[in-house]
């Protein structure tokens, strides 16, 4: 650490170097005609490249909707997640449409202008497992998640949702033996493998698990509750306040004239915008 004498020169300049001044992002997005945006090349059906090797999905047509609403070109990048949730972006991207809780670990790095959807986390397990009945039974299990997300946090029992009207949530499951994978759907990978090879459980939004079911993953739902409810926001660097109002106006909008609750039937057979 920096010692105390030097820590607001220290701090100054490391603001100075790191997050966007205000208005700066929105110059650089509206003088460029262009909004850069990442998310998760693997995080179907939020994102993810088809056959045609075009990325696709639920994340991807709101980023589209989003610099459409704002008069400018989508172009798409698709940095590691532990990256994106670092923050100090330095220009490389403008925002992250990428299905990301706004937690107040995260918060420190990132803004979040506006919540866009909300999803349940799950658990689930092989299809021939018989000992997770409940998802308490996975205490002391290897559990597979992606790492630095808030299905990790979950297990740790520090996950900390910051946004409002968010439904009230308990730690059911102890001691896990936690199996942290780049993205959510390796762990899925490991865990068709067979019951207990690799994993006995993983933990991610439902949405990406009846993907990996209509995929034909041997895998099955531990529930029916949802473990937490998460609402969905949009990320941005630090410190462009009137970029983050750009963009709350054009989610907004969105949501005003349905397109948003279209794209989410489009993706998910309902609307989970609301």
């Amino acid at each position: 650490m920096k010692l105390f004498k030097y820590a607001l020169l220290a701090g100054a300049v490391a603001l100075s170097a790191t997050s966007a001044f205000a208005g700066e992002s929105l110059d650089r997005v509206m003088g460029n005609k262009k909004l850069v945006i990442a998310t998760d090349a693997e995080y179907p059906p939020q994102s993810s490249i088809d056959a045609d090797n075009n990325l696709v999905g639920f994340d991807v047509d709101v980023g589209r909707a989003i610099a459409e609403r704002m008069g400018v070109e989508a172009e798409f990048v698709t940095p590691g997640w532990d990256v994106i949730t670092a923050g100090r972006w330095a220009g490389r991207w403008d925002m992250s449409v990428g299905s990301m809780t706004p937690t107040k670990e995260r918060a420190q790095a990132l803004d979040f202008p506006v919540v866009y959807y909300f999803t349940p986390a799950a658990l689930v397990v092989h299809e021939k497992n018989e000992t997770i009945l409940q998802s308490s039974d996975a205490s002391g299990k290897k559990i597979g998640v992606g790492v630095s997300t808030t299905y990790e946090s979950y297990l740790k029992k520090d996950l900390v949702i910051d946004a409002e009207d968010v439904p009230e949530f308990s730690y059911i499951i102890d001691d896990a033996d936690i199996r942290t994978y780049d993205s959510d759907v390796l762990a899925l990978d490991d865990l068709r493998l067979g019951d207990g090879v690799r994993l006995d459980a993983a933990f991610t939004a439902l949405p990406t698990i009846l993907e990996a079911q209509k995929n034909g993953y041997p895998i099955k739902i531990i529930g029916p509750e949802a473990l937490f409810m998460e609402p969905l926001a949009i990320a941005t660097d630090k410190g462009d306040a009137e970029f983050n109002a750009k963009i709350k106006e054009a989610v907004s909008s969105l949501h005003a004239d349905g397109t948003l609750s279209k794209i989410s039937e489009k993706w998910y057979g309902g609307d989970l915008t609301q």
